[in-house]
């Protein structure tokens, strides 16, 4: 478990937005600002090197670090419903909650199962600019940066998401809550992106929620978090309707797939989802337990 500082800090900003309705905000006290200038020069960096033999290499270390760290950080991990895939399906756009920074080892270990040789994770530009292995991982491990610049959403982006979607028929994963709510349980009603670019380019959602257990055998020392374990569950693949427009499709999946993960979300934690605050909606934090 990656805590980072001011944790309850961050849990009264979940607090604050959740009971808001600003499902999307951010509530990290530290993470990187940019400006629309800086978040540009990422941008255009990546596009400018991702094909250059310096960038590959480091590509290749980063992406063995993931899979060991997801090889270490997934022993335990279970998957429930990975029969719901079809075979030979193609390339996939995944839809999962986003609650760690680590998190998507657990969407790696699927798609790792699955037979697919990379995870192409999209990002905010933020991201790019963290310090130390962080930085590494995020600049090097297939990782697609987005930006709210129309030009480079409607061309560069859209570009390498066909490249690696319907070209090479991998695997992308894209957080549809946007932001990270450290160990937040409940899911977050989407933004459209993920469904978007499904229709656009005709590629199935495989739609996620990963469930947080407390351990009951806590070998953690933190004293006020105990570990976690998750498991994910393959919820359903939603394919985009030819008969409909990119926007109903948008609207529609986003709905269903909400939908996906509200019914699951009740299902395993035995609860109705709402949005009031309880300390419980923090996995392992010791407050709620």
């Amino acid at each position: 478990m990656i805590l980072g500082d001011n944790r309850e800090a961050v849990i009264e900003n979940i607090k604050k937005f959740a009971e808001s309705g600003e499902f999307h905000n951010k509530v990290e006290l530290n993470d990187p600002v940019l400006t629309a200038a800086q978040s540009r020069e990422i941008t255009n960096n990546f596009i400018e090197n991702r094909k250059k033999w310096s960038f590959k290499f480091k590509s290749v270390i980063a992406r063995r670090t993931a899979q060991v760290a997801t090889k270490l950080l997934n022993k335990n991990t279970e998957i429930i419903g990975i029969e719901k895939i079809p075979q030979n399906i193609g390339g996939i756009l995944v839809t999962s909650n986003h609650f760690s920074p680590i998190e998507n080892t657990v969407v790696r270990h699927l798609t790792n199962k699955l037979g697919y040789k990379n995870l192409s994770i999209i990002s905010q530009t933020t991201n790019f600019a963290m310090p130390g292995v962080i930085g590494f991982l995020m600049n090097y491990a297939d990782t697609i940066p987005i930006s709210t610049e129309p030009r480079y959403l409607a061309r560069n982006f859209l570009s390498v998401l066909k490249e690696k979607l319907v070209e090479k028929k991998g695997a992308v994963l894209l957080y549809p809550e946007q932001e990270m709510w450290f160990n937040y349980k409940k899911p977050r009603p989407p933004k459209g992106g993920a469904y978007f670019y499904s229709a656009k380019l005709n590629i199935p959602i495989v739609s996620c929620f990963v469930e947080m257990t407390e351990l009951d055998e806590d070998e953690n020392t933190n004293k006020d978090f105990k570990q976690v374990k998750y498991t994910l569950h393959v919820l359903s693949v939603l394919y985009p309707d030819p008969s409909k427009t990119t926007k109903e499709n948008t609207e529609l999946m986003a709905e269903t797939d909400y939908n996906l993960k509200k019914e699951c979300y009740e299902k395993v934690y035995g609860k109705k989802l709402d949005y009031t605050f309880q300390n419980s909606d923090i996995a392992g934090w010791k407050k709620g337990l």
